[in-house]
């Protein structure tokens, strides 16, 4: 008679608030012994990389890593957890990459929802065309039900206003994407509403007014008259965060010099999510595999809409080559396998050098702006939560300079 298998005990559970993102941390930091380089290795910064190692040890309960001055090392309860949480995260991806290659979701069908745009844009389509073209991919989306949504005039320029539930004192001011042809307020709801959501913070989108009916400077005249608009309603700078994605991103950044230039006080900070600062190749040559619906190569008419016959080296125009030494804490979110991401690195290097704030956040995702698929792309939440850290930050250190001034 065979013999009964004897019972083992279970293992207790986990604490379920251990994340993947905990783990790869801890391995990249055991396996390299260097947080530095661990950081390069995530596309992290090294303190939300520390942040991470903190909450996997909190969650245990007991010490992974002995860190000095001068070097890092495993503990023994580290090293028990090395081994184990590597065949963890190698089960998890290969379930991942299969059942990504059966249902091909997550960024390739990011990238397949730009690709009718891409090729209107290639084909020459009539700007109309490309413009309800852009609205149709945005109407894929939808708002967060908590986030209501009504019309303002702001400083005479028709705006959205998005309020999520309990809003604190913080401000967002979004500008939306489309090589300053396309986009809308409206379309763009979805996006500055999970921002706005994720931040406990009030949207202000505005339409500014797009090329080639309406040239540069336009879209900076409006978006200055929507900032002073906030600023007569008593909203203090310091309670403002820019943000933007793609050209929405290079117009932040034109917004902010501009209101340099004529001594308006500036916001407490800035959100660029895969911006386009250089949109004539001036400083950056861009080498995409494929034309992505903002790639100059493709839509050239974008940027000669813009311009309109305007330098392309105007400061204002290409940040890239103006003196960012006044800029308030920026954060440049982007994307590793996207076209625009060298425009990102050389802004935030260049914002470094002339001393300002300035934050690189790189992503392993392939899709321009991936901020927008945020309801189905995991690096886009993570994106997002980022950014509204970022404006809790900016804002309560602003709010503490005032009460200490």
């Amino acid at each position: 008679m065979p013999e009964e298998p004897g019972r083992v005990l279970a293992f207790p559970r986990a604490p379920e608030a251990i994340e993947l993102r905990h783990l790869r941390s801890f391995v990249a930091v055991a396996e390299e012994l260097n947080f530095g380089r661990a950081a390069e290795q995530l596309y992290l910064s090294q303190p939300a990389l520390s942040r991470h190692i903190r909450a996997l040890e909190q969650l245990l309960g007991c010490q992974l890593l002995r860190r000095t001055t001068h070097r890092v090392e495993l503990t023994l309860a580290g090293e028990s957890l090395l081994d184990r949480a590597r065949k963890v995260l190698t089960d998890v991806d290969e379930a991942v990459s299969i059942t990504q290659s059966v249902g091909d979701e997550l960024a390739s069908r990011g990238n397949k929802m730009w690709q009718n745009l891409a090729e209107l844009t290639a084909e020459g389509a009539e700007v109309d065309k490309l413009r309800e073209a852009y609205e149709a991919l945005h109407a894929e989306f939808s708002p967060p039900p908590e986030v209501s949504v009504r019309p303002v005039s702001a400083g005479g320029v028709s705006s959205l206003l998005l309020t999520p539930p309990d809003p604190g004192p913080s401000w967002l001011l979004h500008l939306h994407g489309g090589g300053y042809m396309l986009g809308s307020a409206f379309g763009y709801r979805h996006l500055a509403g999970a921002v706005a959501l994720a931040a406990g913070a009030t949207a202000l989108v505005p339409d500014f007014r797009l090329a080639p009916e309406h040239p540069f400077p336009a879209a900076i005249d409006d978006v200055v008259s929507a900032y002073r608009w906030l600023l007569d309603r008593g909203v203090e700078p310091g309670s403002i965060v820019l943000s933007g994605d793609s050209a929405g991103g290079g117009l932040a950044c034109s917004v902010l010099l501009r209101l340099e230039q004529d001594q308006i006080p500036l916001p407490a900070g800035a959100v660029l999510l895969c911006p386009g600062v250089d949109i004539a190749a001036v400083h950056v040559k861009r080498e995409a595999e494929e034309p992505q619906p903002a790639d100059p190569s493709a839509a050239r008419r974008f940027v000669d809409a813009y311009l309109a016959g305007h330098p392309p080296d105007d400061p204002l125009v290409t940040p890239l080559g103006a003196d960012l030494s006044g800029m308030p804490p920026l954060l440049i979110q982007a994307a590793t396998g996207d076209p625009y991401c060298a425009e990102a690195q050389m802004l935030a290097a260049r914002a470094r050098e002339h001393g300002a704030d300035a934050r690189l956040e790189l992503y392993p995702v392939a899709t321009h702006v991936f901020h927008l698929f945020w309801s189905f792309l995991p690096e886009a939440t993570e994106a997002l939560e980022s950014a509204a850290r970022f404006i809790h930050e900016v804002c309560a250190g602003t709010a503490a300079l005032r009460s200490s001034g």
